[in-house]
């Protein structure tokens, strides 16, 4: 089920922010958020949201190579040893997250494991939804980042997705963040150039309708460059494990376009200081429960590629060093590998913070794969803790007023402003 199906899906079943997502959310285009340039406060942080669509597997992602139950359990889909980017004498990242094995070394990844919520559905669509909404208990009709948008005004520019619709998360009781989808762009064979750019150039005297016809032209156009650059890019590098040619994954949704294609969009943002002060971005096909080893590696990597080129870029201004990124996930997998190489929905994962705000290192005990739920890891630090402490610490909110209540903080995973 693509995004946009989803969508339909979620306002037709009055599941999530059935009210803000048909009536209040917003379709941008780049220019305008752009135009919000100077608008915000510049000591204010900025919070990047990345969906891992389809429930990565949290085991061969942060993986406990040193546990003789993993080996035991994951057979021919367990890492050795001497193949995994170690982190300590127990742990180590998948062989594909080479760039963030380096930011976790430098303290600027932030690893926290065990991460779930009581009574866990493994339904990628009921899980996705208690994640977007913070709400395990019953279902939700609101998502965490728009109950913060109505809370601060509804602006929707102030929370935006690179997507082809506005997520679930975004989705206030009275306002909804925006989305500027950058997929689908294709412009018409057989234009030169110049043609092109004639187009997208105004002209004197022309009405206001022109003007910004021709100043959306010319935004369509500066965004279709981009995303080609780094699609052409990421082709040259990743050659035959491109995402085109990558096994299909099921139910996974996700972003159609590269989510390197959304960072560099979400970069660009950031330094020009637009007002926004949420961006979601995803990337989808994690629902691996055949051949996994394979896929997972091509998806990591693609991560691991465009986080690390994002944290490092962000690296090099004031504002990009206020961005602090969040990566998640709908849940883990089952401990056990099943009989196709692979692994079923599952429970508890890791979520990965990055930025140079965060405190880098571990956070969370490891799981036991022993002591466990019908098969499944426990969870030991609830969600709803990590998202207290991005409110509080991120975007200055306070977490009972979004959180419904809620309580639970992590005092760890920030270094002191």
């Amino acid at each position: 089920m693509d995004i946009l199906t989803r969508r339909r899906f979620l306002i037709a079943s009055g599941v999530v922010g059935a009210g803000a997502l048909a009536a209040g959310a917003a379709t941008l285009t780049l220019s305008d958020l752009l135009a919000t340039a100077g608008d915000r406060d510049p000591s204010g942080r900025t919070l990047v949201l990345v969906t891992l669509y389809g429930g990565n597997d949290g085991l061969n992602t942060v993986v406990p190579y040193a546990d003789p139950a993993y080996h035991d359990t994951r057979g021919e889909l367990a890492y050795s040893p001497d193949e995994v980017k170690r982190l300590d004498d127990t742990v180590g990242l998948n062989p594909a997250m080479t760039g963030l094995h380096g930011l976790y070394g430098q303290r600027r990844l932030a690893i926290v494991r065990g991460v779930g919520y009581p009574k866990p559905d493994r339904s990628h669509f009921r899980s996705m939804d208690i994640w977007q909404t913070a709400n395990p208990e019953r279902p939700g009709t609101t998502g965490w980042i728009g109950r913060w948008l109505d809370g601060v005004g509804g602006d929707p520019r102030l929370a935006v997705s690179f997507e082809s619709a506005v997520p679930p998360l975004l989705a206030g009781e009275r306002s909804a963040g925006a989305s500027v989808p950058v997929a689908g762009r294709n412009r018409r064979g057989g234009l030169s150039d110049p043609t092109l750019a004639a187009f997208a150039a105004g002209s004197p005297g022309e009405s206001p309708a022109q003007a910004r016809a021709a100043a959306c032209f010319a935004d369509l156009r500066s965004v279709d460059q981009m995303v080609a650059e780094v699609r052409n890019a990421a082709e040259d590098a990743e050659g035959a494990e491109d995402a085109e040619d990558r096994p299909a994954a099921t139910a996974t949704g996700g972003a159609r376009t590269s989510l390197q294609a959304q960072l560099d969009l979400v970069a660009q943002c950031v330094e020009a200081g637009v007002s926004t002060r949420v961006f979601s971005v995803s990337l989808g096909g994690f629902d691996s429960h055949a051949d996994e080893k394979q896929l997972q590696a091509v998806l990591l990597g693609q991560l691991d590629r465009a986080l690390t080129g994002f944290v490092e870029r962000m690296d090099r201004t004031e504002a990009g060093r206020k961005v602090v990124v969040a990566v998640y996930s709908e849940f883990g997998r089952r401990v056990r590998a099943n009989a196709s190489e692979g692994t079923d929905h599952g429970t508890a994962s890791n979520v990965l913070l990055l930025g140079a705000g965060v405190r880098g290192g571990l956070h969370g005990a490891q799981p036991s794969l022993t002591d466990l739920d019908d098969g499944d890891l426990k969870f030991g630090v609830d969600f709803r803790d990590v998202y207290a402490t991005l409110l509080a610490d991120v975007l200055d909110a306070d977490p009972a007023r979004v959180l419904d209540g809620w309580r639970g903080r992590r005092d760890d995973l920030f270094v002191p402003a």
